[in-house]
C-alpha cells in the first residue's frame, strides 16, 4: 500500500512539474512577443534562430542538452529526469505557443508593456509550480550548481557571470536586448520570492490530501476485510 502512495505521488508531482513548465513556457513566449527585450538565455536562443535557422524551442532544446552535458561532466553524476524533462518539454511547448496566431506583439507601448508583466508573473508561478514538484533542477541550474561548487563563488556571482556571458553571446548574434531585459533581471527574483513559497505550499497542501485520502481508503479496506 505504500508502495501505491508513493506511485500516487509521484504522479501528482509530475502533472505538476509538467504543468508549471507549461505556464513557464507561456510566460517566456509572452515576453518575447512584447519585444522589449528578452531573459538572458532567450536572448541567446533567439539570437541562434536568426542566425541559424530552426526554431527558438529547438535552440531551447539543443543549448539545453550542451548545458546539461556540461553540468554531468564537470559533477561527474548523471542529471535526474527532472532535468531532461525541463530541457526537452520547455522547448516544445515555447515552439507550441508561438505558433498560436492570436499571441502577437501588441501595437501599442502600452499593450506591449502589460504583456511584458504578464509574461513575468506567469513565468515566476510556472516556475513555483515546477520547482514545487521537486523533480530535480533545469539544465541551468543544474550548471550554476556545478560551477559554484568547483569555483568555489556563491550562487549569485556565478549566476551573474553566466548570464552576463550568455546575453552578451546572444547579443552579439542579433538577440533582442533592450530595457525589458535589464527589468527582467530586477524583477523576476523579487516576483519568484513570492510565487515559489505560495507553489510549495500549494504543492505540500495537495501531497498531504493525497496521502490523507490513501490513508481513509487503507482504513476502509481494513476495517471490511476485519
Amino acid at each position: 500500500m505504500e508502495a501505491t502512495l508513493k506511485m500516487r505521488q509521484l504522479t501528482w508531482r509530475t502533472i505538476i512539474f509538467i504543468v508549471g513548465l507549461l505556464i513557464m513556457s507561456f510566460g517566456i513566449v509572452l515576453l518575447i512577443e512584447a519585444d522589449l527585450g528578452s531573459a538572458p538565455w532567450d536572448v541567446l536562443n533567439i539570437g541562434l534562430y536568426y542566425q541559424l535557422g530552426l526554431t527558438i524551442g529547438s535552440w531551447t532544446i539543443i543549448v539545453g542538452f550542451f548545458v546539461l552535458f556540461a553540468s554531468a561532466v564537470l559533477s561527474k553524476s548523471i542529471p535526474q529526469i527532472g532535468a531532461f524533462l525541463n530541457m526537452l518539454l520547455v522547448g516544445i511547448f515555447i515552439d507550441l505557443f508561438l505558433m498560436m496566431p492570436y499571441i502577437k506583439t501588441p501595437p501599442t507601448l502600452l499593450g506591449k508593456e502589460v504583456m511584458f508583466l504578464l509574461g513575468l508573473i506567469i513565468m515566476a508561478y510556472g516556475m513555483g509550480f515546477y520547482i514545487s514538484a521537486k523533480l530535480g533542477a533545469g539544465p541551468r541550474d543544474s550548471l550554476m550548481l556545478v560551477l559554484s561548487q568547483k569555483l568555489g563563488w556563491r550562487i549569485s556571482t556565478t549566476r551573474f557571470f553566466m548570464e552576463a556571458a550568455v546575453l552578451f553571446s546572444g547579443w552579439l548574434m542579433g538577440g533582442p536586448v533592450f530595457w525589458g531585459t535589464v527589468a527582467y533581471a530586477v524583477i523576476i527574483g523579487k516576483i519568484a520570492g513570492f510565487s515559489i513559497p505560495q507553489c510549495q505550499k500549494w504543492t505540500d497542501l495537495l501531497l498531504t490530501n493525497v496521502k490523507k485520502s490513501h490513508h481513509r481508503h487503507k482504513k476502509i479496506a481494513n476495517n471490511r476485510s476485519a
